[in-house]
């Protein structure tokens, strides 16, 4: 247990501070091998300011958080922590960052695209007092519990409370929801609006608290630590890095890369106004230039000054800590891009020379081009753990990848990596492979 007069002291002498964290967008996940998450952002400027190395250490059941925080597993509690009166009682909290209100999570009716809102709308919850006799999933050790406790005697009659699990987070019941395993959760308004981009089906717009204090929890045994990091946010929350911050990852719409099933962008005989180029590039490594193109059409449907939410940009969205090993910036000419992502492409490959079939291979290439090859390893050694070909892509290894937003399997010892949205990655590998079957078919000459 770390003193109450070196607490801090110890962190900085030892140059690392701890943050137990989710695995989630709100607290910290890894995206194409770059480290994220809102509460990540903050608190690596944090250990910037005070000169210390950040280390992250995922806990995987939420239940355990403080336990862990008071044993000296870690320094700083960082999942989405709301302050309770409770949770006081066990450790401290910094000052708030942000202030979010809780909402019901349901699912908007199947036919809602071919409807107006206005009368799907009626169909939906838009009252607490309509939770009477409904069953609601929603983590146990809570606030939200605790407040559906409250509203349970607001009304003097039943909510059916269906306890969920630690390692069940926020955004995983979301999910649930979308995909109709439950009908209704309760998350924190600010989860609910990262995770709307994902899930279309989901409606989010019934509050059912004031807004609560979302803060970062600190043993009772580190004053020092606290008071720092209290005084630094303090002047943090007033500058625009801090506001960058919030507004990338709360008002995703405006980032949204979410492709919808058709594409404009093929007009006449060409591809896209990059044709010549990718041609001669692809060329040059002995890649299709169809091929490529149905990949350049995924990551940014050929629009040179494409950002997504997440800070990747360009025709091949690069990260910022990817691009500039291969010569990319984001006002890079399109042949330096497009040149600079088929190297990337390239190296992929080699990385997966043990796959012996070579469409199998691109398979993989592309996988690790877009979740990083340690998500990819995860789904492999999940496939040869259940029974599959960590060999072979097709209805195997992207079995794999796609459960990687389970909990039963990105808890799994050999999956190091932990959570991702694996359905992206899914998804991603067969449309383009669906894409390029079809600019084969468009374009039959191989150039």
């Amino acid at each position: 247990m770390v003193k109450e007069q070196d607490d801090l002291g110890e962190i900085l002498k030892n140059n690392k501070l701890t943050v137990l964290a989710e695995n989630s967008a709100t607290s910290y996940f890894i995206y194409r091998g770059q480290k994220m998450g809102l509460e990540y952002e903050i608190l690596n400027q944090f250990a910037k300011e005070i000169g210390v190395k950040l280390e992250i250490k995922v806990v995987k059941d939420l239940d355990s958080m403080i336990t862990k925080l008071n044993n000296g597993e870690g320094d700083i509690i960082a999942c989405n922590f709301t302050v309770t009166k409770d949770r006081r009682s066990h450790v401290d909290f910094s000052q708030p960052i942000m202030r979010t209100s809780q909402v019901l999570v349901q699912r908007k009716p199947s036919d809602w695209k071919s409807r107006r809102k206005k009368d799907w709308e009626k169909e939906l919850i838009r009252d607490p007092a309509q939770l009477s006799r409904k069953t609601i999933h929603v983590w146990k050790n809570s606030s939200y519990y605790d407040r559906l406790i409250n509203l349970q005697n607001e009304l003097g009659d039943t909510i059916v409370l269906m306890p969920l699990d630690g390692n069940v987070i926020p955004e995983d019941a979301i999910e649930m929801v979308d995909k109709g395993f439950i009908d209704y959760t309760v998350v924190d308004e600010n989860v609910a609006l990262m995770n709307k981009r994902y899930y279309e089906n989901i409606d989010t717009e019934l509050e059912i608290s004031v807004k609560q204090k979302i803060a970062f929890g600190v043993r009772k045994q580190s004053p020092l630590l606290r008071k720092r990091l209290d005084a630094w946010l303090d002047d943090f929350m007033k500058t625009s890095t801090f506001n960058y911050i919030k507004h990338k990852y709360l008002n995703i719409s405006m980032y949204s890369t979410r492709a919808k099933s058709e594409y404009s962008s093929i007009k006449g005989s060409k591809i896209s106004p990059y044709d010549d180029i990718v041609k001669s590039v692809a060329g040059k490594y002995g890649w299709d230039w169809r091929l490529i193109s149905a990949l350049i059409y995924q990551e940014s449907k050929f629009q040179l000054n494409q950002e997504s939410w997440a800070g990747a940009y360009g025709l091949m969205q690069f990260m910022p800590t990817v691009g500039p090993t291969y010569g990319v910036y984001p006002d890079s000419p399109p042949a330096v891009q497009i040149d600079g992502g088929i190297r990337k492409i390239v190296r992929n490959f080699r990385d997966w020379k043990s796959i012996p079939d070579s469409i199998q291979r691109i398979k993989f290439t592309f996988a690790t081009y877009n979740a990083g090859l340690g998500h990819v390893l995860d789904a492999q050694r999940l496939a040869k753990k259940y029974g599959k070909d960590p060999l072979v892509w097709d209805d195997n290894v992207e079995v794999f990848i796609k459960k990687l937003s389970e909990p039963k399997y990105y808890h799994d010892p050999v999956a190091y990596y932990g959570y991702m949205r694996g359905s992206e990655t899914y998804n991603y590998v067969r449309s383009i492979f669906i894409r390029y079957t079809e600019y084969k078919t468009a374009f039959p000459e191989e150039i």
